[in-house]
């Protein structure tokens, strides 16, 4: 079909795995034609698993491809400016994990560069496109409490064994919590707010077994337009803890539980003077809205969930955090 959206993957990824392949799939325009990675029996057994039909273990070979109009990259965190700018050069349309770089200027490059070429870049910020989270920026919208003046999200899991490689381990993978975690928070705030902070504050420590230079927890306060105060708890060391955000106004709060995840789930409640309320969610997954917009975008009827623009500011707030943690100061946020 001439619609069609054929997609390589750049990174053998667990989110590649359990979500991304069958997201594209279930859309009526996505193709999964192939995989690289830099092991090539990883991409083979990957494309082996995942009926995709071609493993590369370039990802210079894999764009020399026609057929391929669009990639999905997940590799680690420092990988993403060359495996990005490489793609955007083959003149493929990006979809790239956060952060979209560890630099805020070679983040920007990226945006440049995608600009320049006439492609579709987007940044895989899942968080906004829950179902969850977009009830509560529309009670947020609609004054159902008020108005803001707090915000708690408390961020805080355990990594996965599987996931406790680079990410504990490899600072200049971009390894630690605030990379990982904390720029999730940065985005979702800006999805609830549409605005962004002025000031934060933040003190990090490395509270598991992981080794001392790399965070592995952090705590967070941010200050936004309009005197809104915003606590962040972002972990990779707490197994039992409620992973949710509180918005707190002058008529009321809105409670989010358990909705600080990858999958389908959690809850919205509404909180008045009135009582409680239940908000009713329809339970989809986060990741098939994320391919829907992407897609729709690169077929001139919509535009990316969280464009390449939103993946350089998260990243802007989450060095932020990252700078005041290992500063002590208060770091102000230009507004530009």
């Amino acid at each position: 079909m001439a619609d069609t959206v054929v997609w390589g993957l750049i990174g053998a990824s667990t989110i590649a795995r359990e979500w991304m392949v069958d997201s594209i799939r279930k859309h009526p325009s996505g193709k999964v034609k192939a995989i690289v990675s830099s092991d090539l029996d990883r991409a083979k057994a990957f494309a082996s698993d995942k009926a995709i039909a071609a493993s590369y273990a370039s990802v210079e070979s894999m764009l020399a491809d026609p057929e391929i109009t669009a990639v999905y990259i997940s590799t680690t965190n420092e990988r993403h400016v060359p495996d990005a700018l490489a793609a955007i050069e083959a003149g493929k349309h990006v979809l790239c994990e956060k952060p979209l770089a560890l630099e805020i200027a070679d983040a920007q490059k990226i945006v440049d560069a995608a600009q320049d070429k006439g492609v579709v870049l987007a940044t895989n910020h899942h968080l906004r496109n829950m179902e969850s989270h977009r009830a509560i920026k529309s009670l947020i919208d609609q004054g159902a409490i008020g108005n803001v003046n707090s915000i708690r999200v408390f961020h805080a899991g355990e990594l996965p064994d599987s996931l406790k490689t680079w990410r504990l381990h490899d600072k200049a993978a971009g390894g630690g919590v605030i990379y990982d975690i904390t720029v999730h928070n940065g985005d979702l705030l800006r999805f609830y707010l549409g605005a962004n902070p002025i000031r934060i504050a933040a003190i990090a420590a490395t509270s598991g077994a992981g080794p001392k230079r790399i965070e592995d927890s952090v705590m967070s306060v941010w200050e936004f337009p309009g005197d809104i105060l915003v606590q962040c708890h972002d972990s990779f060391v707490v197994g039992h803890g409620p992973r949710g955000v509180e918005v707190h106004g002058s008529k009321g709060s809105i409670l989010g539980i358990d909705v600080m995840s990858q999958a389908p789930g959690g809850r919205v409640i509404l909180r008045t003077k009135d009582g409680d309320r239940e908000i009713p969610l329809e339970l989809k997954v986060t990741y098939d809205r994320g391919i829907s917009d992407f897609i729709a975008a690169i077929q001139n009827s919509g535009k990316p969930s969280s464009s390449g623009d939103d993946g350089v500011w998260s990243l802007k707030l989450a060095k932020a955090v990252a700078e005041s943690a290992a500063t002590g100061r208060t770091i102000s946020i230009e507004q530009t």
